[in-house]
């Protein structure tokens, strides 16, 4: 039997307690955290509530109620450790926190703009587009070798979703790759390391609001650190090492026809034997497949797709010019300058509406679908995204508690000069992994960890005199180290959502899949740590990290690695 099917970013979408906590909100009247200084701010209680949430992630698997646990924790400080506080803090997780979460403008911009992406994503998925786009890729794979690039090339096009990009792939691909005898764990691990992976660095994605919300938040409390969050974010993209060298390795495997380990084994049987004896139900995916499958008899146009991904693109661009040049009230600048000034949240809303705008239009005007079904569609993509919307709002209150009992203040005091601050994205790089691994959500970890860490390594950073621009790496190297990090974890866990999604729509024995990306994920994640978060932390450029990182990547493959099959397959 198949793994049941999760909700995105693994759980359940409503703890039992929420209902009952919101009918108490309901019923009483606001009490609003006082504006003194809590007693336990800046002591080690300040440290409880993420700490708190970290374990019952990790003991829980669910991190809905873990998130939900800290910010109670954290508002029963704020009020005093009390049998009243308990209960004031309790309300004032939903009428303080998590309302101030909501009720800000910025992280409102950040919820609408990845929702109209993740909608956006519904419908060019039921009106063909993105199936059109599947079928010019198809087109090429004529042997093993060239089936496996035309996966991988898929993977990197339908960027904009990892969800999307894992039932899209898996399924179109299947019968291509076994028609070419390339083993279902083969497929199953290329489009797992196109997913997440590709989503979590690409420039307009379901992610980025999501990570661009979180770093947002992190800065705000930051006073003396005055820096854009869409910018920093872009920043960290060439520190996100991990996201791009399993990128790499997945063409470096294709391209070469070279495997090791289990994967060698599963790529032997595949060629000699064929996949008919998988084992595995294709039709197991059910409804979440439906939910993306064009409407039959109607033609699959890839530029129903394309136009609007390029609308939204061109939007996003076209918006940080704008809001940029006006901040600069005609000041000369340079295009850092430009996006560092424009206004990053205004500019994804525009994109987005636009891009989704172009969607519903090429739609309709071509009556692919009606009204009520292009309505239908959109609310199947945004449905995907509401998990990690709750995570979102959830983090953001755990943020500003963890802010308004100076948690970073703490933890700079303890270490000090202890820790050097170069050893500070190697650690989050470990941390953020392994929570990743234990809960199976990379954006749990993400939206645990990330309110914590930012404040934290600018604090250390300033302790031993490192907030310079020539120090600024530190910085980005840690955020990226977040993000790399959780993908890792959530990349080797057996109970990830993308895990066992992409061994679902890969038809793949949901164990072998794992057996068999296992080696190649630690292979990576060792290099990324030991090539390019560590030594670049210290110094070494970014570039000249993922070089290197490359280079011991291929040499790995090119002595471990052996082909399954004949040349000429």
């Amino acid at each position: 039997m198949p793994p049941k099917r999760t909700t995105r970013r693994l759980g359940k979408l409503v703890s039992p307690s929420i209902p009952l906590a919101l009918c108490l909100l309901l019923s009483s009247s606001p009490s609003f955290a006082a504006e003194a200084l809590p007693a336990a701010a800046g002591s080690w209680i300040s440290l409880t509530p993420p700490l708190l949430a970290i374990v019952l992630a990790l003991l829980m698997r669910q991190v809905i109620p873990a998130l939900f646990a800290g910010v109670w924790l954290g508002a029963w400080a704020i009020n005093g450790f009390t049998l009243s506080g308990l209960w004031a803090g309790l309300l004032d997780s939903f009428q303080v926190h998590i309302l101030k979460a909501v009720a800000n403008a910025d992280h409102a911009a950040v919820m609408l703009f990845s929702l109209m992406i993740a909608g956006t994503v519904g419908i060019i998925s039921r009106n063909g587009g993105m199936q059109g786009v599947v079928n010019r890729i198809v087109s090429w794979a004529d042997n093993a070798r060239h089936a496996s690039l035309a996966t991988a090339s898929m993977g990197m096009a339908i960027f904009f979703d990892d969800y999307a990009n894992t039932l899209v792939v898996g399924n179109t691909m299947r019968p291509v790759t076994d028609s070419m005898n390339v083993s279902r764990a083969k497929l199953a691990y290329i489009v797992d390391s196109t997913a997440a992976p590709v989503a979590c660095i690409a420039f307009v994605t379901t992610w980025i609001g999501y990570e661009v919300g979180l770093i947002g938040e992190a800065v705000s409390y930051i006073d003396s650190l005055q820096a854009e969050a869409y910018l920093l974010f872009l920043s960290t993209i060439p520190y996100s090492f991990y996201p791009i060298l399993a990128i790499a390795f997945v063409f470096m495997i294709a391209s070469s026809g070279r495997d090791f380990g289990p994967m060698l084994a599963a790529e032997r049987h595949a060629a000699q034997h064929g996949n008919a004896d998988s084992g595995v139900n294709d039709s197991s995916l059910g409804a979440d497949c439906d939910a993306i499958q064009p409407v039959e008899d109607q033609p699959q146009r890839a530029l129903n797709a394309v136009l609007p991904i390029l609308a939204l693109l061109g939007g996003v661009l076209g918006g940080l010019y704008v809001t940029g040049t006006t901040a600069l009230e005609g000041q000369a600048g340079t295009l850092r300058d430009v996006i560092g000034a424009a206004d990053s949240y205004k500019s994804l809303m525009w994109g987005s509406m636009i891009g989704m705008s172009a969607a519903v239009v090429l739609t309709l005007a071509q009556r692919i679908m009606s009204l009520e079904e292009v309505v239908d569609a959109w609310y199947q993509g945004v449905r995907s995204l509401i998990y990690a919307m709750i995570i979102l709002i959830l983090a953001w209150a755990l943020g500003g508690i963890t802010d308004v009992l100076q948690t970073a203040n703490f933890l700079v005091g303890i270490l000090g000069d202890a820790l050097p601050v170069q050893l500070l994205p190697f650690l989050v790089f470990v941390i953020a992994a392994l929570t990743a691994f234990a809960t199976g959500s990379s954006w749990g970890s993400m939206g645990i960890l990330t309110p914590l860490v930012v404040p934290l390594t600018w604090a250390v950073m300033e302790v031993n005199g490192y907030t310079g621009p020539e120090h600024m790496h530190i910085l980005y190297s840690s955020i990226a180290s977040v993000l790399a990090g959780s993908v890792w974890g959530d990349h080797c866990s057996p109970i990830s959502d993308t895990t066992i999604l992409s061994s679902m729509a890969s038809g793949c024995d949901h164990i072998e899949h794992v057996r068999t990306q296992l080696p190649y994920a630690l292979l990576v994640g060792m290099v990324a740590l030991g090539a390019g978060s560590l030594p670049v932390a210290f110094g070494l450029p970014w570039w000249l990290g993922l070089l290197i990182g490359v280079v011991l990547l291929f040499l790995v493959l090119r002595l471990a690695g052996k082909k399954a099959r004949p040349e000429n397959q």
